[in-house]
């Protein structure tokens, strides 16, 4: 079935919970995953626009460094449950973008990300990473409900 699976991770509090639910998606699968986040890019900022042009290696570094937390937190969850795992970082400005980009570098069969679990008029609310990567997606997309609770 699925042998490779990509999980995108923001790095809020629902973080953990996704990362749980997936590592035991794929031993159940024998799968293997890519987790993946991505960093907003603030170059575009006074602040971002000034770092890049002194140090565009150093501005790269400090942005990638902000998301390897959560990208080793994941992988480390990966690794403990002898599941084949690595992590992704990746600078950028749409996530959906991003998000089907890596799945489509890594050769990924499956996405299996996060749903917020919103009702009513808050599920309605445009803008949804998990609904652009379900809307613009060639492969599978598994959306999971993640709480905090779990």
């Amino acid at each position: 079935m699925y042998r490779h699976i990509l999980v995108p991770l923001d790095g809020s509090e629902l973080t953990t919970s996704l990362v749980a639910q997936a590592v035991e998606f794929a031993l159940g699968l024998g799968a293997r995953i890519t987790f993946f986040t991505m960093v907003e890019d603030y170059g575009a900022t006074q602040e971002g626009a000034l770092m890049r042009t002194l140090s565009p290696e150093a501005f790269e570094n400090e942005l990638k460094q902000r998301a390897s937390t959560v990208i080793s937190k994941a992988v480390a969850v990966g690794q403990a449950a002898e599941l084949a795992c690595e992590g992704v970082v990746r600078i950028g400005t749409d996530a959906y973008e991003e998000i089907l980009q890596v799945a489509k570098e890594k050769e990924c069969d499956l996405i299996y990300m996060a749903s917020h679990g919103r009702r009513g008029l808050k599920a309605l609310a445009l803008g949804s990473q998990t609904h652009k990567v379900l809307t613009h997606s060639h492969l599978p997309v598994f959306v999971a409900i993640a709480s905090t609770s779990r």
